[in-house]
Order: structure tokens, then C-alpha cells, then sequence
């Protein structure tokens, strides 16, 4: 029988260009072995729950120029705590226990890299954001 952490990392995107040598850093890693892959199984579900916030916050987004969409997505996942918080439970809900015992050691660097990620790839996918970009 499989366990749920064989399940996981089976499920999880290979990404080529996220390289591990000896003289990676622990956190950088952490990263490129398990940040990178699992925000890209979840890319789908962080950009519904993007949709869905800006939806609810009635804030003009899809009016906004390019260059303030940007600015409004790294806002809204740096400055909403409680967005922020639904993000990194995307994700975290995806580490293996091993995995997670490692990111409890250093949580706070790794939120970081963890968010800078998830902005990047939703900022990445901005005109899938907007239904009227659909061809």
C-alpha cells in the first residue's frame, strides 16, 4: 500500500531548470526540491483563490492597468494576512511529513520564498486572470 508521502511526491511536477547540487544551500534547496514543485501542482487552485479574492474585495482589478495589477497581487498576499495564510495552506498541505518537519525549523525564510513564488507565478499569469483575454 502506498503512503500518503509516496502518493505526494509522485503527483509533484518535475521541474528541470530547479537544480540541487552539493553546494546548494539547505533553504534553497528546500526550494527548487519542494517550494517550486508543489506551487506548480497548485498553480490551478492558487489562481481560483486569487479569482475568488479579488472577486470579493470589488476592487476594480480588471480595470486596473498592467503595471497596478502587479502591484495589487504582491499587496494582496503580502499585506492580507488571512489570504496569505489560505495560500501557504495550499501549500503546505502538500509537504510530506519529513518535508514539513524541515520547514517548521525555519518557517519564516521559507514563507518568504514560499510567497515570493506564489506572487511571481500569479503575477506570471495575469491574462488568465482577465476573461476577456480569452482567444
Amino acid at each position: 500500500m502506498d503512503t500518503r508521502d509516496e502518493n505526494l511526491l509522485r503527483a509533484r511536477p518535475n521541474i528541470d531548470s530547479a537544480v540541487v547540487s552539493s553546494a546548494t544551500l539547505p533553504d534553497e534547496s528546500f526550494q527548487n526540491r519542494t517550494l517550486r514543485p508543489v506551487i506548480k501542482l497548485q498553480n490551478d487552485l492558487l489562481l481560483e483563490a486569487f479569482k475568488n479574492y479579488v472577486q470579493k474585495h470589488k476592487n476594480g482589478f480588471l480595470e486596473m492597468s498592467v503595471e497596478k495589477r502587479l502591484h495589487f497581487i504582491e499587496n494582496a498576499i503580502q499585506k492580507d494576512i488571512k489570504f496569505r495564510n489560505s495560500l501557504k495552506g495550499m501549500i503546505i498541505g502538500q509537504f510530506t511529513i519529513e518535508e514539513y518537519q524541515y520547514y517548521i525549523t525555519n518557517s519564516s525564510a521559507l514563507n518568504k520564498r514560499m510567497m515570493n513564488l506564489v506572487i511571481e507565478r500569479i503575477q506570471n499569469s495575469i491574462q488568465l486572470l482577465d476573461p476577456r483575454s480569452a482567444i
